[in-house]
C-alpha cells in the first residue's frame, strides 16, 4: 500500500507561479513512476508530467517548458513547479504512484487560474 499526500496549490493570476509537492508513505520502495494528472471540470483526467524513480520524465506537450518535474527518491516527494500559469491549467490536480502497475492517487488539489 502507498499513500500519497498532496500539498500546494491555490488561486493565482495568469502568468504566475504555484508549486505542488506530493509525499508518499508506505511500500514507497516499491515505486516505480511519480506524476502529477489533472482533471478540469467537464473533462477527462490527463497526465500533466511523469517522472521514473531513474530519473526519465513525460511531459504533456501544454506544459512543456512551464512545468518542470523533480523527485526526491530519499525523501519520496515528487516536486511540480508551475510557472505562467494560464487559466486553461484550472483543474484539480492529483499526484499518482505506479506500483508495480497498480494505480495509486492522492486526495487532489485545486489549482484556479485568474484572467
Amino acid at each position: 500500500q502507498v499513500q500519497l499526500v498532496e500539498s500546494g496549490g491555490g488561486l493565482v493570476q495568469a502568468g504566475g507561479s504555484l508549486r505542488l509537492s506530493c509525499t508518499a508513505s508506505g511500500s514507497t520502495f516499491s515505486i516505480n513512476t511519480l506524476g502529477w494528472y489533472r482533471q478540469a471540470p467537464g473533462k477527462q483526467r490527463e497526465l500533466v508530467a511523469t517522472i521514473s524513480r531513474s530519473g526519465a520524465i513525460n511531459y504533456a506537450d501544454s506544459v512543456k517548458g512551464r512545468f518542470p518535474i523533480s523527485r526526491d527518491n530519499a525523501r519520496n516527494t515528487v516536486v511540480l513547479q508551475m510557472n505562467n500559469l494560464e487559466p486553461e491549467d484550472t483543474a484539480v490536480y492529483y499526484c499518482h504512484a505506479d506500483v508495480r502497475r497498480r494505480d495509486y492517487w492522492g486526495q487532489g488539489t485545486q489549482v484556479t487560474v485568474s484572467s
